[in-house]
């Protein structure tokens, strides 16, 4: 595979992920991804993308249901 960004190869490795969201920051410092080994552009696949989404819906409910009693 190669990178869309510099045409690099592509490795398995792991790489962060952040988000800012809804009065909360998320940190997951070790998630499965395609790494550029040329220019470090990260690419997630499906099955991570859904994780993270998954989480993030969770947090966001959660969340929502504190403020809520609050």
């Amino acid at each position: 595979m190669k990178c869309i960004q510099c045409q690099g190869s592509l490795r398995r490795g792991v790489a962060p992920f952040h988000a800012d969201r809804k009065g909360y920051h998320l940190v997951m410092d070790s998630i499965p991804a395609w790494v550029c080994s040329q220019c470090g552009e990260v690419y997630f696949e499906d099955k991570a993308v859904d994780s993270i989404q998954k989480a993030l819906r969770s947090i966001d409910n959660e969340s929502s249901r504190l403020a809520k009693s609050a």
